[in-house]
């Protein structure tokens, strides 16, 4: 998993993003716009998934697009991010955008290093998952969740159902008290994706409220 990094090595906040190709030819315009969303000094550091729907899945499920079958590699993901996170002294923010972002939020049930979870239009779809969330507790204390207000309109039945199920996940966080916030951009799920998910790590750089 090739790691790289970005903005102020010191920086006691760290941000964590698994990333494509796509991701990183933009991540530059990314760290620019959270610099211009936040005055906080912020660490950023990527790493590069050798397969999207493995290493992000938290547990199989049939395609929903396309060929490609969903495995269940987010734990074993989750072990190599936790490897860079062991300074108790720093605040670990994960977040991501699409399937990354649902990681984001899945990784945050695993463990509590992380302090938020910054999910830019994750992939609520996903089969089991809002009921994983009822069932389970979340151990990071903020999150951020936005979607495209377009992302719903979609023949893809299955796919169709993400603003049921952002809505959802909302009300599960508000109901067990995590400090959340639900914010609806302009466009499709293929808009802007640097931005929605600067704008995600910034707003919990900046303390959600």
């Amino acid at each position: 998993m090739k790691i790289c990094e970005y903005g102020d090595p010191a920086a006691q906040a760290v941000l964590i993003q698994p990333v494509d190709e796509q991701d990183l030819s933009v991540i530059e315009n990314e760290v620019n716009v959270i610099k211009q969303l936040s005055d906080r000094d912020f660490r950023l550091i990527t790493f590069k998934v050798e397969n999207w729907n493995r290493d992000l899945s938290p547990w199989k499920a049939p395609a929903v697009f396309g060929k490609r079958d969903f495995g269940d590699g987010a734990e074993d993901t989750l072990s190599e991010i936790l490897k860079v996170c062991s300074d108790r002294d720093r605040e670990y923010i994960i977040g991501g955008y699409s399937l990354a972002a649902l990681f984001a939020l899945w990784a945050s049930y695993q463990t509590d290093v992380f302090a938020a979870a910054a999910a830019a239009s994750p992939s609520m779809w996903f089969p089991g998952f809002i009921e994983y969330m009822s069932e389970n507790v979340i151990r990071c204390k903020a999150v951020y969740l936005s979607l495209g207000d377009k992302e719903e309109r979609t023949k893809n039945r299955v796919m169709a159902t993400v603003g049921d199920r952002i809505r959802e996940a909302y009300d599960i966080l508000q109901k067990a008290g995590i400090e959340s916030i639900l914010e609806w951009n302009a466009g499709n799920h293929f808009n802007e994706s640097d931005v929605r998910t600067a704008k995600a790590f910034a707003r919990v750089l900046n303390g959600i409220g």
